[in-house]
Formats: structure tokens, C-alpha cells, sequence
């Protein structure tokens, strides 16, 4: 990031993915997914400071399997009929190369802010569009998602990906 990047920048949805994961059956079965609605913003202040957010459309959650998905979007997990959204707030990064150590706090399910602290990587930047990808590991159940069938079935680790590409407003 240089001087020609101070400034407010908005999520491109269309170069950003966003993706979650997590294990289920004893941690025997991956479930994965991607979420198809996304917004956000960021700045990039003239001294270096770095902000922004990232919107997600909770009950648009893809998981390739109908019934899943319509479990996810309930009040077991994502309760997206109350909660329609998933937000994360970053409130400071800092660059060192090619990285930003980011902090800040994440939403979901209706819970309250919920500190997060991860890396995200500098794919490119230049003056009018920058790419970051990181990965943000959470536990569900700091988000009030402790549904279990049998105790033990569904992992409390999870974790979202998330490939955002911003550019000028």
C-alpha cells in the first residue's frame, strides 16, 4: 500500500468470494459452503491507517446440499429470518510487506461483537483496485451456534475464507 491508496475504497462483489467451513460427524466430514452476497467498504487513511467492513448475505449460504443449507440458515445456526447478516469490522491493520495484521470484531447470529484478530495478504494493490485474501478462524459457539444432535457431533472450529477485491469508488 503507498500514498496513491489513502482513500475510501467499496467491495467489488463480483472479484470477491467468501467461503466458511467447518467439520461435522466427529470432525469426519468437512462442510463447506460459499456465501453469494457480499458488500463492503474500506479506507485507507493519508497516515497509513486501515479500516473497513464486510457485509455477508447469512441466507445466501451455498453449501451444494438444499437441506443443509436450509438447517444452516435456522435458528440452530445462522437464524438468518431474525439476523440476515454477518459482519466483519476491522478497526485497525497494520502493513508490514505484504501483510496486514488486522483487528477487529465480527457479528453473527445475532451476537454480540466478538473480537477477531487475523492476517490478510496483499494480492495487489496500485491506485485503483487492491486484492486481499485471508482466513478468519472462529469458534461457533462465541456466536451462540452450540446446536448439537448427539454432543460432540458438530466441531466448535470453523473458520471463513475470504477473497475481497476493492476498488475506487
Amino acid at each position: 500500500m503507498s500514498d496513491s491508496t489513502a482513500g475510501d475504497w467499496v467491495l467489488d462483489p463480483a472479484g470477491t468470494t467468501v467461503g466458511f467451513s467447518g467439520k461435522s460427524f466427529w470432525g469426519a466430514m468437512p462442510v463447506r459452503g460459499t456465501f453469494g452476497t457480499v458488500s463492503g467498504s474500506g479506507t485507507v487513511g493519508e497516515d497509513g491507517t486501515i479500516s473497513g467492513q464486510l457485509v455477508i448475505d447469512a441466507a445466501s449460504l451455498d453449501s451444494k446440499n438444499k437441506q443443509r443449507d436450509k438447517h444452516l440458515r435456522s435458528a440452530d445456526f445462522f437464524n438468518v429470518e431474525k439476523y440476515p447478516t454477518i459482519t466483519v469490522t476491522v478497526t485497525s491493520a497494520s502493513l508490514d510487506g505484504s501483510s496486514l495484521a488486522c483487528s477487529g470484531t465480527m457479528t453473527a447470529a445475532g451476537s454480540e461483537p466478538v473480537p477477531v484478530a487475523f492476517t490478510a495478504q496483499v494480492v495487489s494493490a496500485d491506485a485503483d483496485a487492491a486484492v486481499l485474501t485471508a482466513v478468519l478462524p472462529m469458534a461457533r459457539s462465541k456466536f451462540g451456534m452450540t446446536w448439537q444432535q448427539i454432543p460432540g457431533m458438530v466441531k466448535d472450529a470453523a473458520q471463513g475464507t475470504v477473497t475481497a477485491r476493492f476498488v475506487r469508488p
